[in-house]
Protein backbone atom coordinates (compact mmCIF):
# COMPACT_ATOMS: atom_id res chain seq x y z
CA UNK A 1 0.00 0.00 0.00
CA UNK A 2 1.23 3.48 -0.91
CA UNK A 3 1.59 5.92 1.98
CA UNK A 4 1.60 9.71 1.65
CA UNK A 5 2.73 12.16 4.34
CA UNK A 6 0.33 15.09 4.61
CA UNK A 7 0.89 18.16 6.77
CA UNK A 8 -2.42 19.63 7.98
CA UNK A 9 -2.75 23.26 9.10
CA UNK A 10 -6.31 23.95 10.22
CA UNK A 11 -6.03 27.73 10.14
CA UNK A 12 -8.46 30.22 11.64
CA UNK A 13 -12.20 30.82 11.92
CA UNK A 14 -14.10 28.07 10.12
CA UNK A 15 -10.82 26.61 8.87
CA UNK A 16 -10.31 23.91 11.52
CA UNK A 17 -13.90 22.64 11.50
CA UNK A 18 -14.09 22.56 7.70
CA UNK A 19 -10.72 20.79 7.44
CA UNK A 20 -11.72 18.24 10.10
CA UNK A 21 -14.97 17.51 8.27
CA UNK A 22 -13.27 17.26 4.89
CA UNK A 23 -10.61 14.83 6.05
CA UNK A 24 -13.27 12.17 6.73
CA UNK A 25 -14.31 11.63 3.10
CA UNK A 26 -10.78 12.29 1.83
CA UNK A 27 -9.36 9.51 4.02
CA UNK A 28 -12.32 7.26 3.17
CA UNK A 29 -11.60 7.73 -0.51
CA UNK A 30 -7.92 6.90 0.02
CA UNK A 31 -8.83 3.72 1.87
CA UNK A 32 -11.28 2.69 -0.85
CA UNK A 33 -8.55 3.09 -3.47
CA UNK A 34 -5.97 1.27 -1.36
CA UNK A 35 -3.53 3.96 -0.31
CA UNK A 36 -3.14 5.80 2.97
CA UNK A 37 -2.60 9.34 4.21
CA UNK A 38 -0.37 9.84 7.23
CA UNK A 39 -1.62 13.14 8.68
CA UNK A 40 0.61 15.42 10.75
CA UNK A 41 -1.31 18.29 12.32
CA UNK A 42 0.60 21.53 12.78
CA UNK A 43 -0.59 24.35 15.07
CA UNK A 44 0.22 27.40 12.97
CA UNK A 45 -2.48 30.05 12.79
CA UNK A 46 -3.84 32.98 14.76
CA UNK A 47 -4.06 31.22 18.14
CA UNK A 48 -0.47 30.02 17.89
CA UNK A 49 0.74 33.43 16.76
CA UNK A 50 -0.99 35.27 19.60
CA UNK A 51 0.37 32.78 22.10
CA UNK A 52 3.98 32.51 20.85
CA UNK A 53 4.62 35.30 18.34
CA UNK A 54 5.53 32.64 15.74
CA UNK A 55 4.05 32.58 12.27
CA UNK A 56 5.91 29.79 10.48
CA UNK A 57 9.33 29.11 12.07
CA UNK A 58 12.25 28.08 9.88
CA UNK A 59 12.39 24.51 11.16
CA UNK A 60 8.70 24.05 10.34
CA UNK A 61 9.24 25.46 6.87
CA UNK A 62 12.14 23.08 6.26
CA UNK A 63 9.97 20.17 7.34
CA UNK A 64 7.19 21.22 4.99
CA UNK A 65 9.72 21.61 2.19
CA UNK A 66 11.63 18.36 2.70
CA UNK A 67 9.60 15.83 4.68
CA UNK A 68 5.99 15.83 3.45
CA UNK A 69 4.25 15.01 0.19
CA UNK A 70 1.57 17.70 0.42
CA UNK A 71 0.29 20.49 2.67
CA UNK A 72 -3.45 20.72 3.37
CA UNK A 73 -4.32 24.19 4.63
CA UNK A 74 -7.51 25.68 6.02
CA UNK A 75 -8.52 29.32 5.75
CA UNK A 76 -6.40 31.99 7.44
CA UNK A 77 -7.46 35.33 8.89
CA UNK A 78 -8.50 36.51 12.34
CA UNK A 79 -9.95 39.87 13.48
CA UNK A 80 -7.67 39.77 16.53
CA UNK A 81 -4.77 40.33 14.12
CA UNK A 82 -5.93 43.27 11.96
CA UNK A 83 -2.82 43.19 9.78
CA UNK A 84 -3.05 39.42 9.27
CA UNK A 85 0.73 39.14 9.60
CA UNK A 86 0.49 35.46 10.44
CA UNK A 87 -1.67 34.70 7.40
CA UNK A 88 0.67 36.55 5.05
CA UNK A 89 3.75 34.80 6.43
CA UNK A 90 2.19 31.33 6.28
CA UNK A 91 0.26 31.45 3.01
CA UNK A 92 2.31 33.84 0.89
CA UNK A 93 5.48 32.65 2.62
CA UNK A 94 4.84 29.06 1.53
CA UNK A 95 3.86 30.11 -1.99
CA UNK A 96 6.95 32.24 -2.51
CA UNK A 97 9.52 30.22 -0.54
CA UNK A 98 8.47 26.91 -2.11
CA UNK A 99 8.19 28.66 -5.50
CA UNK A 100 4.67 27.29 -5.99
CA UNK A 101 4.25 29.21 -9.22
CA UNK A 102 1.03 27.54 -10.41
CA UNK A 103 -2.18 28.55 -8.69
CA UNK A 104 -4.58 26.03 -10.20
CA UNK A 105 -8.28 26.76 -9.85
CA UNK A 106 -10.93 24.59 -11.50
CA UNK A 107 -14.32 26.15 -12.20
CA UNK A 108 -16.87 23.35 -12.70
CA UNK A 109 -20.64 23.49 -12.43
CA UNK A 110 -21.56 20.61 -10.10
CA UNK A 111 -25.32 20.99 -10.51
CA UNK A 112 -27.34 23.22 -12.88
CA UNK A 113 -29.27 24.98 -10.13
CA UNK A 114 -26.11 26.30 -8.48
CA UNK A 115 -25.26 28.89 -11.12
CA UNK A 116 -26.80 32.39 -11.15
CA UNK A 117 -26.82 31.96 -14.95
CA UNK A 118 -29.36 29.13 -14.73
CA UNK A 119 -31.44 30.38 -17.64
CA UNK A 120 -28.41 30.63 -19.92
CA UNK A 121 -26.03 28.17 -18.32
CA UNK A 122 -24.57 27.03 -21.63
CA UNK A 123 -24.59 30.49 -23.14
CA UNK A 124 -27.36 29.57 -25.57
CA UNK A 125 -30.50 29.69 -23.44
CA UNK A 126 -30.57 26.05 -22.28
CA UNK A 127 -30.65 25.23 -18.59
CA UNK A 128 -28.98 21.83 -18.74
CA UNK A 129 -31.62 20.02 -16.71
CA UNK A 130 -29.75 16.77 -17.28
CA UNK A 131 -26.81 18.01 -15.23
CA UNK A 132 -24.36 18.46 -18.10
CA UNK A 133 -21.05 20.22 -17.42
CA UNK A 134 -22.07 23.53 -18.92
CA UNK A 135 -19.37 25.50 -17.13
CA UNK A 136 -16.08 23.63 -16.99
CA UNK A 137 -12.77 25.48 -17.22
CA UNK A 138 -9.57 25.90 -15.24
CA UNK A 139 -7.54 28.98 -14.37
CA UNK A 140 -3.75 29.00 -14.27
CA UNK A 141 -2.80 31.99 -12.12
CA UNK A 142 0.85 33.03 -11.91
CA UNK A 143 1.55 32.78 -8.20
CA UNK A 144 4.98 34.27 -7.47
CA UNK A 145 5.23 37.78 -8.89
CA UNK A 146 3.13 40.67 -10.18
CA UNK A 147 1.74 43.27 -7.80
CA UNK A 148 1.60 40.68 -5.01
CA UNK A 149 5.36 40.94 -4.51
CA UNK A 150 4.53 44.20 -2.71
CA UNK A 151 7.41 46.06 -4.30
CA UNK A 152 7.17 49.82 -4.57
CA UNK A 153 7.49 52.90 -2.43
CA UNK A 154 5.49 55.29 -0.28
CA UNK A 155 5.75 59.03 0.14
CA UNK A 156 4.02 61.43 2.50
CA UNK A 157 2.01 58.75 4.27
CA UNK A 158 -0.90 60.28 6.17
CA UNK A 159 -0.61 63.67 4.45
CA UNK A 160 -2.91 65.22 1.82
CA UNK A 161 -0.21 64.49 -0.78
CA UNK A 162 0.26 60.82 0.09
CA UNK A 163 1.67 58.80 -2.78
CA UNK A 164 1.70 55.01 -3.06
CA UNK A 165 3.50 53.30 -5.92
CA UNK A 166 3.20 49.54 -6.49
CA UNK A 167 5.38 47.75 -9.03
CA UNK A 168 3.87 45.10 -11.29
CA UNK A 169 6.76 42.67 -11.70
CA UNK A 170 6.70 40.45 -14.80
CA UNK A 171 9.80 38.45 -15.77
CA UNK A 172 10.25 36.29 -18.86
CA UNK A 173 11.24 33.07 -17.01
CA UNK A 174 8.19 33.17 -14.73
CA UNK A 175 5.69 34.36 -17.31
CA UNK A 176 6.96 31.73 -19.72
CA UNK A 177 6.68 28.86 -17.28
CA UNK A 178 3.08 29.56 -16.24
CA UNK A 179 2.02 29.85 -19.88
CA UNK A 180 3.83 26.60 -20.65
CA UNK A 181 2.14 24.90 -17.68
CA UNK A 182 -1.28 25.91 -19.04
CA UNK A 183 -0.53 24.51 -22.49
CA UNK A 184 0.92 21.32 -21.01
CA UNK A 185 -2.22 20.76 -18.94
CA UNK A 186 -4.43 21.46 -21.94
CA UNK A 187 -2.51 18.95 -24.02
CA UNK A 188 -2.60 16.28 -21.30
CA UNK A 189 -6.36 16.71 -20.80
CA UNK A 190 -7.48 16.89 -24.41
CA UNK A 191 -8.37 20.58 -24.43
CA UNK A 192 -8.36 22.51 -27.69
CA UNK A 193 -8.11 26.10 -26.50
CA UNK A 194 -5.98 28.15 -24.10
CA UNK A 195 -7.01 31.74 -23.36
CA UNK A 196 -4.57 34.34 -22.05
CA UNK A 197 -5.77 37.51 -20.33
CA UNK A 198 -3.76 40.68 -19.80
CA UNK A 199 -4.17 44.45 -20.09
CA UNK A 200 -1.40 45.11 -22.59
CA UNK A 201 -3.37 47.88 -24.28
CA UNK A 202 -2.93 50.00 -21.13
CA UNK A 203 -0.01 48.37 -19.25
CA UNK A 204 3.17 48.15 -21.35
CA UNK A 205 4.69 45.49 -19.05
CA UNK A 206 1.99 43.07 -20.17
CA UNK A 207 3.35 43.04 -23.71
CA UNK A 208 5.75 40.44 -22.36
CA UNK A 209 2.72 38.15 -21.84
CA UNK A 210 1.69 38.75 -25.44
CA UNK A 211 5.09 37.84 -26.84
CA UNK A 212 5.64 34.74 -24.74
CA UNK A 213 2.09 33.47 -25.20
CA UNK A 214 2.58 33.56 -28.97
CA UNK A 215 6.03 31.95 -28.77
CA UNK A 216 5.06 29.14 -26.39
CA UNK A 217 1.78 28.37 -28.14
CA UNK A 218 3.50 27.55 -31.42
CA UNK A 219 4.88 24.37 -29.86
CA UNK A 220 1.45 22.86 -29.12
CA UNK A 221 -0.12 21.54 -32.28
CA UNK A 222 -3.88 21.21 -32.18
CA UNK A 223 -4.34 23.78 -29.38
CA UNK A 224 -5.61 27.24 -30.30
CA UNK A 225 -4.24 30.16 -28.32
CA UNK A 226 -6.55 33.15 -27.94
CA UNK A 227 -6.13 36.49 -26.19
CA UNK A 228 -8.59 38.68 -24.31
CA UNK A 229 -8.07 41.89 -22.44
CA UNK A 230 -9.04 41.24 -18.84
CA UNK A 231 -12.16 43.42 -18.88
CA UNK A 232 -13.45 41.76 -22.05
CA UNK A 233 -12.77 38.31 -20.61
CA UNK A 234 -14.69 39.12 -17.43
CA UNK A 235 -17.65 40.16 -19.57
CA UNK A 236 -17.46 37.00 -21.69
CA UNK A 237 -17.33 34.80 -18.58
CA UNK A 238 -20.75 36.18 -17.68
CA UNK A 239 -22.19 36.04 -21.19
CA UNK A 240 -20.88 32.67 -22.44
CA UNK A 241 -18.77 30.83 -19.84
CA UNK A 242 -19.09 27.52 -21.68
CA UNK A 243 -16.73 28.72 -24.42
CA UNK A 244 -13.67 28.64 -22.13
CA UNK A 245 -11.46 25.65 -21.31
CA UNK A 246 -8.10 26.87 -19.95
CA UNK A 247 -7.34 30.44 -18.86
CA UNK A 248 -3.85 31.67 -17.98
CA UNK A 249 -3.12 35.09 -16.51
CA UNK A 250 -1.11 37.03 -13.95
CA UNK A 251 -1.36 36.99 -10.18
CA UNK A 252 -3.89 39.76 -9.60
CA UNK A 253 -6.11 39.05 -12.59
CA UNK A 254 -6.10 35.34 -11.72
CA UNK A 255 -7.20 36.15 -8.19
CA UNK A 256 -10.12 38.22 -9.47
CA UNK A 257 -11.17 35.81 -12.22
CA UNK A 258 -11.12 32.80 -9.93
CA UNK A 259 -13.56 34.47 -7.54
CA UNK A 260 -15.76 35.40 -10.49
CA UNK A 261 -15.54 31.80 -11.64
CA UNK A 262 -16.53 30.57 -8.20
CA UNK A 263 -19.60 32.81 -8.26
CA UNK A 264 -20.59 31.33 -11.61
CA UNK A 265 -20.79 27.80 -10.18
CA UNK A 266 -22.22 28.37 -6.71
CA UNK A 267 -19.86 30.47 -4.61
CA UNK A 268 -16.64 30.25 -2.64
CA UNK A 269 -18.00 27.44 -0.48
CA UNK A 270 -17.39 24.99 -3.32
CA UNK A 271 -14.23 26.53 -4.85
CA UNK A 272 -11.05 24.45 -4.65
CA UNK A 273 -7.47 25.45 -5.40
CA UNK A 274 -3.95 24.07 -5.49
CA UNK A 275 -0.56 25.80 -5.38
CA UNK A 276 1.88 23.71 -7.36
CA UNK A 277 5.43 23.33 -8.57
CA UNK A 278 5.96 19.98 -10.32
CA UNK A 279 8.28 17.79 -8.27
CA UNK A 280 7.69 19.66 -5.00
CA UNK A 281 5.06 19.26 -2.29
CA UNK A 282 1.94 21.18 -3.20
CA UNK A 283 -0.09 23.48 -0.98
CA UNK A 284 -3.82 22.74 -1.16
CA UNK A 285 -6.31 25.27 0.22
CA UNK A 286 -10.00 25.98 -0.31
CA UNK A 287 -10.61 29.43 -1.75
CA UNK A 288 -13.08 30.67 0.86
CA UNK A 289 -11.95 32.86 3.75
CA UNK A 290 -11.95 32.15 7.45
CA UNK A 291 -15.45 33.67 7.96
CA UNK A 292 -14.99 34.28 11.72
CA UNK A 293 -18.69 35.06 12.29
CA UNK A 294 -19.58 31.53 11.15
CA UNK A 295 -16.96 29.79 13.27
CA UNK A 296 -18.43 27.22 15.62
CA UNK A 297 -21.95 27.40 14.15
CA UNK A 298 -21.60 24.16 12.19
CA UNK A 299 -22.99 25.62 8.96
CA UNK A 300 -19.77 26.18 6.97
CA UNK A 301 -19.62 24.41 3.62
CA UNK A 302 -16.96 21.64 3.54
CA UNK A 303 -17.28 21.02 -0.22
CA UNK A 304 -14.47 23.41 -1.20
CA UNK A 305 -12.11 21.66 1.20
CA UNK A 306 -13.22 18.21 0.00
CA UNK A 307 -12.73 19.14 -3.65
CA UNK A 308 -9.37 20.63 -2.70
CA UNK A 309 -8.61 17.21 -1.25
CA UNK A 310 -9.52 15.69 -4.61
CA UNK A 311 -6.96 17.97 -6.27
CA UNK A 312 -4.42 16.78 -3.70
CA UNK A 313 -5.17 13.12 -4.43
CA UNK A 314 -4.77 13.73 -8.14
CA UNK A 315 -1.42 15.45 -7.68
CA UNK A 316 -0.29 12.55 -5.49
CA UNK A 317 -0.90 10.24 -8.46
CA UNK A 318 -4.42 8.97 -7.70
CA UNK A 319 -6.54 10.40 -10.50
CA UNK A 320 -9.18 7.67 -10.19
CA UNK A 321 -9.64 8.42 -6.50
CA UNK A 322 -9.93 12.14 -7.24
CA UNK A 323 -12.70 11.51 -9.81
CA UNK A 324 -14.46 9.20 -7.36
CA UNK A 325 -14.43 11.86 -4.66
CA UNK A 326 -15.76 14.46 -7.10
CA UNK A 327 -18.55 12.03 -8.08
CA UNK A 328 -19.52 11.60 -4.43
CA UNK A 329 -19.71 15.38 -4.01
CA UNK A 330 -21.98 15.66 -7.05
CA UNK A 331 -24.27 12.94 -5.74
CA UNK A 332 -24.61 14.54 -2.33
CA UNK A 333 -25.41 17.94 -3.87
CA UNK A 334 -27.91 16.39 -6.29
CA UNK A 335 -29.59 14.63 -3.34
CA UNK A 336 -30.09 18.01 -1.68
CA UNK A 337 -27.56 17.58 1.13
CA UNK A 338 -26.33 21.16 1.15
CA UNK A 339 -25.26 23.82 3.61
CA UNK A 340 -27.23 27.12 3.72
CA UNK A 341 -24.85 29.00 1.38
CA UNK A 342 -26.00 26.84 -1.54
CA UNK A 343 -29.66 26.57 -0.62
CA UNK A 344 -29.80 23.76 1.92
CA UNK A 345 -30.10 23.30 5.67
CA UNK A 346 -27.51 20.58 6.34
CA UNK A 347 -24.65 21.06 8.74
CA UNK A 348 -20.96 20.88 7.93
CA UNK A 349 -20.77 17.39 9.42
CA UNK A 350 -23.90 16.15 7.65
CA UNK A 351 -22.59 17.20 4.24
CA UNK A 352 -19.23 15.52 4.85
CA UNK A 353 -20.97 12.36 6.09
CA UNK A 354 -23.22 12.23 3.01
CA UNK A 355 -20.21 12.54 0.71
CA UNK A 356 -18.38 9.78 2.58
CA UNK A 357 -21.46 7.56 2.30
CA UNK A 358 -21.70 8.25 -1.44
CA UNK A 359 -18.23 6.75 -1.81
Amino acid sequence: MTHHRIAVIGGDGIGPEVVDAALGPIEACAAKHRFSLALERLPYGADHYLKTGETLPDDAFRRLRDDVDAIFLGALGDPRIPGNEHARDILLGLRFRLDLYINFRPVVLLHPDLTPLRAVADGRGRTGAGGERLIDFVIFRENTEGLYLAQGRSKGVGTPDEEQIAEDVNTAPKVGRIIRAAFEWAQAHGKARVTMADKSNAIPAHRLWQRLFAEVGVGYEGITGEHYYIDALAMQLIKRPAQFQVIVTNNMFGDILSDLGAALVGGLGIAASANLHPGRPGLFEPVHGSAPRHAGKGDANPVAAILTGALMLEQLGHADAARDLERAVREAIAAGVRTPDIGGNATTTEVARAIAQAL
